[in-house]
């Protein structure tokens, strides 16, 4: 079992991250030994989760959620997927430009 994981920081950023052991890797933020981002924005908390059968699954969606704006990471977390599949830069900047 392998999981990947959003953090909410203390700034309100939001921290990415796959694990094969989620209990102990969110101790290991919280005591700022996770990673050297989450380290420096402590304390950390869990806001969303998701566990897949494999490794190479879990850290290919971490990589994927990594890339995301905080904007759609957000939507991602309130509405799951659906919230997010026509979610682009080009839809968003047509959308700027037409004013909505």
């Amino acid at each position: 079992m392998a999981y990947v994981h959003i953090l909410r920081c203390a700034d309100d950023t939001l921290y990415v991250g796959s694990t094969i052991h989620l209990s102990l890797r969110l101790e290991q933020h919280q005591a700022g030994l996770g990673s050297a981002y989450t380290k420096h924005r402590l304390p950390v908390q869990l806001i969303w989760s998701e566990d897949f059968s494999r490794v190479d699954e879990a850290f290919a969606w971490e990589k994927r959620i990594q890339g995301w704006s905080h904007a759609k990471r957000m939507a991602f977390i309130e509405g799951g997927l659906d919230a997010v599949k026509s979610w682009s830069a080009r839809t968003r900047a047509a959308a700027r430009q037409s004013g909505g």
